[in-house]
């Protein structure tokens, strides 16, 4: 694939992590957390979850967290691919900031 491809992948991978950054996914992950607690990046890890299982399933999350946000899952792995096709294409490293900060927190009006 070309770089520019992967640099795309990661971008859009990017926004639809910020998408599912809100106060209201991070409710929904909450109700299988009974001590109320879980991390930063167990969060993003279960967006990651709604990213791969497809569009369809990512639908469903973005508009019914609370019904439909996998906070049992995870899938780390995929934060990785973008940087991973690019090391693996031009045996450099991959030094790219993505087009939306998917950190938690981080889309501001989704945790007003």
């Amino acid at each position: 694939m070309p770089v520019a491809k992967i640099y795309q992948f990661f971008d859009i991978f990017s926004e639809k992590l910020w998408h599912l950054n809100t106060s209201a996914h991070a409710d929904a992950m909450m109700h299988d957390y009974p001590d109320g607690y879980f991390s930063d990046d167990e969060f993003l890890y279960a967006r990651c979850c709604a990213v791969a299982n497809g569009k369809e399933a990512y639908q469903s999350v973005l508009s019914d967290p609370l019904s439909n946000f996998p906070a049992d899952l995870a899938f780390e792995e995929l934060l990785y691919v973008a940087a991973n096709a690019y090391e693996h294409k031009t045996g450099k490293k991959f030094l790219s900031t993505p087009a939306f900060n998917f950190e938690t927190g981080k889309n501001e009006q989704g945790w007003q």
